[in-house]
Formats: structure tokens, sequence, C-alpha cells
């Protein structure tokens, strides 16, 4: 089994930083690409940012220059430094990873999502 354990959401004043990161754990082989998506109210779930295995990087418009997402590998985490938060960055933060497990005798590459942790920014 793979899980992915987000952690460091809550409750912040506009302006203000929070970090977030998300552990993966289990029969891990190796994961490639990781990213944070968020889903407000009565919306669609988007991507925020996301990391290759290489440590390339893509952010959403909306979060550039404000959100930063990096990874340790040697723990199987991946955080997002968000500053300058502003009320519409209000949502619940999903973590996402393609990872390779060995199971049963063989490879298999999967989508993996987080829980979700929430993320609210008072105005």
């Amino acid at each position: 089994q793979v899980q992915l354990v987000e952690s460091g959401g809550g409750l912040v004043q506009a302006g203000g930083s929070l970090r977030l990161s998300c552990a993966a754990s289990g029969s891990i082989f190796s994961i490639h690409a990781m990213g944070w998506y968020r889903q407000a109210p009565g919306k669609q779930r988007e991507l925020v940012a996301a990391i290759s295995s290489g440590d390339s990087t893509n952010y959403a418009d909306s979060v550039k220059g404000r959100f930063t997402i990096s990874r340790d590998n040697a723990q199987n985490t991946v955080y997002l430094q968000m500053n300058s938060l502003k009320f519409e960055d209000t949502a619940v933060y999903y973590c996402n990873a393609r990872i390779t497990k060995y199971s049963g005798g063989r490879y298999v590459t999967s989508d993996y999502w987080g829980q979700g942790t929430q993320v609210t920014v008072s105005s």
C-alpha cells in the first residue's frame, strides 16, 4: 500500500504564510512527479504547483511569485511554501504523486492522492 499524508494547513490572515508538507510511505520503488492541487467550494480542483523528479517546477499563474514547491527525495516528501496569502487562496489543498511500487512481483505506476488539508485565509 502507498499513502500520502498531508500536514500544515490552517487559518491565517491575509498576507501571512503557511507551509504544507506531504509525506509518501509504503511499498515505494520510485516517485516521479509530485504536485499540489486545490479545490475551493463550488469550484473544480485545479493544479497549484508541480515538481518533476528532476526538480523542474511549474506553477499556476495565480500563485507565481508567492508559492514555492520543493521536494526531499530522501524523505519522500513534497512541500508547498505559501507566502503573501490571499483570501482567494482559501481551499482544500491536495497532494498528488505519481509513484511506482513493487507489488506481487511486478512494478506498477499509479497516481496517488492525499486526504486534503484545509487552508483558510481571512481577509
